[in-house]
């Protein structure tokens, strides 16, 4: 960061909180000598780059307390001002077949699933929402012929590619030299298991795993034949002005991955494969994640060739950066590690502080390593955790 961009900064935020922001803006106008771009680039490709870079997942409710923490009026303003390195482009616009609202006021998606927004702690501090599936409309099919006659597969024609370069151009032109992520959202975003559990129910889906593995191999075919036709335009379309790849499932539980290493070969791997050297034969690096304990399936994903595991749970067994890094360091970087369940919440400043000092003692040497907590920081989480996060990154960071 440059002395222009410390003034700039210091003149464009409120005075609230000013000796918090001054402290974020003096370390890394003393931290930092690369752009996001080359810092996070040097980063995956395991060198030392000048600080760990910093990705950020947060909920709404905890993106606008931060925001009027540091006050800013503007998302992209604040993740400037924080030092976030990463950004992450959703795809292009949707222009598929029209979603409709059901009366019970839930709203189908492009796979043809309902889900319903619910409210939790409605008036309290830690309230917030999320979508419920409602109906998972292939959970009474009984045969492959039932499957393959879905009328709401999706398609890839169902996205409008031509605007791909001005949308990354004008993202690019707001946040600056920043490594940016062709991610997508929950809905577009490649997965295997997630999108087969939302149409079939979580029960039905394990059913099939177990039993009916016709069903299985007809639906994930379906998921991966549709993600391979949509990314492989997305990537044709965004003419290399993109940087990585992100896709994501949830493989773990708190205690062990969800299904066995035969199950994950016989179903998953295959198509994994496939995702990944698709995104490779684009020159894109490619960070997957997933929740809970996966240590098991971790070599498997070696195998195929992926570049960056993210999330890091580290209250799931077996995840622990340190152990991470030491057994799987050379041929994975990761990003996470930050405890959203015990540490952000319900610890002190001092408890957050010191579990960036060991993240970054375990993740930095080498490179590798991206700072990140372990899904998004949740309404529980005192701002002034997420404030001691930030300095805390900057503060151990540096190499």
């Amino acid at each position: 960061m440059t002395a222009t961009d410390l003034e700039r900064f210091l003149t464009q935020v409120s005075d609230v909180h000013s000796v918090r922001r001054e402290r974020i803006l003096n370390l890394r106008a003393t931290n930092e000598t690369m752009t996001s771009r080359e810092r996070a680039e040097k980063a995956i490709r395991h060198e030392e780059p000048d600080r760990i870079p910093i990705d950020i997942w947060v909920t709404p409710e905890i993106r606008r307390r931060m925001m009027d923490y540091w006050g800013f009026d503007e998302w992209e303003d604040c993740l400037q001002f924080l030092g976030v390195d990463f950004r992450y482009w959703r795809g292009s616009s949707y222009v598929g077949r029209r979603l409709r609202t059901l009366e019970d006021g839930s709203v189908e998606d492009l796979w043809g699933v309902h889900r319903r927004v619910v409210q939790y702690g409605e008036g309290e501090w830690y309230g917030g929402s999320y979508e419920q599936v409602t109906c998972s409309p292939l959970a009474t099919a009984r045969t492959v012929e039932d499957i393959r006659r879905y009328p709401h597969w999706p398609s890839a024609d169902w996205w409008a590619y031509d605007g791909v370069p001005e949308q990354i151009k004008a993202l690019r032109e707001r946040a600056g030299d920043v490594f940016i992520w062709n991610g997508g959202d929950r809905l577009d975003r490649t997965a295997q298991l997630k999108p087969m559990m939302y149409l079939r129910g979580v029960e039905q889906a394990y059913t099939d795993l177990a039993m009916n593995p016709e069903i299985v191999e007809a639906i994930v075919g379906h998921i991966d034949e549709y993600f391979s036709e949509y990314n492989r335009r997305t990537f044709e379309a965004s003419k290399g002005l993109i940087e990585g790849f992100f896709c994501g499932d949830d493989m773990g539980l708190q205690e062990g991955a969800m299904m066995s290493i035969e199950m994950y070969r016989r179903y998953f791997k295959d198509h994994f494969a496939n995702t990944i050297a698709l995104a490779h034969d684009y020159g894109l690096p490619v960070m997957y994640h997933t929740c809970g304990s996966v240590y098991q399936l971790i070599p498997e994903w070696i195998d195929v060739n992926l570049d960056i595991l993210q999330s890091l749970q580290p209250q799931a067994r077996d995840m622990d950066i340190c152990g991470l890094k030491r057994e799987f360091g050379h041929d994975l970087a990761f990003q996470g590690g930050g405890d959203i369940q015990q540490v952000l919440p319900r610890g002190s400043p001092t408890d957050v502080r010191n579990m960036v000092r060991r993240l970054a003692g375990c993740g930095a040497p080498g490179g590798g390593y991206i700072f990140g907590t372990a899904h998004n920081i949740q309404p529980d989480t005192p701002i002034e955790n997420v404030v001691a996060l930030f300095e805390a990154y900057h503060e151990f960071g540096r190499y």
